[in-house]
């Protein structure tokens, strides 16, 4: 998405320095220093009863494990393609518009208690189709699932606590520093999970309710989508029966330094538009809409 621009000295890997936001936007940064303070909390609930019957079609037509995990990141996707201020981010106290879409998720080995828990980051362009997210996220988690050994921020965490506690905090606030200036070598950006775009949590897989995610202080995830288990409604039509409809729920976290609430309430609408119609979502879009300078 930064192709057509030129890198300025400001500009960080991941990301370009947004110059022309107003001036009450870019002091956020200074104002709420933290993630954790400039976190805001969205809830809604989607009605999926018509997107299960296109997941069965889909299934049936070859695309198999298709689920509503492949569905809402390629609205996401899609939603950055005509909101890109969603996937802006704030580091060093500046914001930025981020090159890539960088979808992390936390995935289990296997369907064990005691199984092992790691997070894997997958690459989107903003036309990708619901298949060429399905496709990516498949071989990112299989890779995982079939790789035994540990991943790189396993792998990172392991050589950290061997450390006594007083090293580890020294360590952390290096990281931190270093996270500041965009000093952090480029192979633990491409691998940790606290940089990137979005954090997807699948709890419906497990059979819960959503829960409200949270955003870490260290590194740059602007926002976090969790989403629960669907559920059943039954809905007044004018009938003595009523009608039963599904829902899913969704809960929201967001970085409200990156935007205006009335624009992330707009992005919320084009999500649940595309969740509600998939069938856009099986072709790319038109045009694809740039962020500010």
């Amino acid at each position: 998405m930064a192709d057509r621009y030129t890198r300025h000295m400001n500009d960080r890997r991941e990301g370009r320095q947004l110059y022309t936001l107003p001036a009450y936007n870019r002091i956020q940064p200074y104002i709420l220093r933290r993630r954790s303070d400039a976190t805001c909390f969205l809830s809604d609930s989607v009605e999926v009863t018509g997107v299960e019957k296109w997941l069965r079609e889909k299934r049936a037509g070859g695309w198999a494990n298709l689920g509503f995990l492949h569905l809402i990141i390629a609205a996401y996707v899609r939603t950055v393609s005509m909101r890109p201020g969603v996937n802006r981010f704030v580091s060093g106290r500046r914001i930025y518009a981020r090159n890539d879409i960088e979808v992390v998720l936390p995935v289990k080995r296997s369907a064990s208690v005691t199984a092992t828990e790691t997070s894997v980051k997958v690459r989107f362009a903003p036309t990708d189709t619901v298949f060429d997210v399905y496709r990516k996220l498949t071989e990112a988690t299989d890779e995982v699932r079939a790789d035994i050994s540990l991943s790189a921020p396993e792998k990172l965490a392991n050589s950290l606590m061997r450390f006594p506690r007083i090293l580890l905090r020294m360590a952390m606030s290096i990281f931190r520093l270093l996270d500041y200036f965009d000093w952090l070598p480029r192979t633990w950006l491409d691998a940790s999970p606290f940089h990137g775009s979005v954090t997807m949590l699948d709890l419906g897989s497990f059979g819960v309710p959503p829960a409200d995610p949270h955003l870490a202080d260290f590194g740059n995830v602007p926002c976090a989508v969790s989403f629960g288990a669907r559920r059943k409604v039954q809905e007044a039509d004018g009938t003595a029966s009523g009608v039963e409809r599904h829902y899913v729920d969704l809960r929201i976290a967001c970085d409200e330094r990156i935007a205006d609430s009335y624009y992330f309430a707009s992005a919320l609408k084009c999500l649940k538009y595309f969740l509600r119609n998939p069938a856009l979502l099986e072709l790319a879009p038109e045009s694809v809409e740039e962020d500010v300078n």
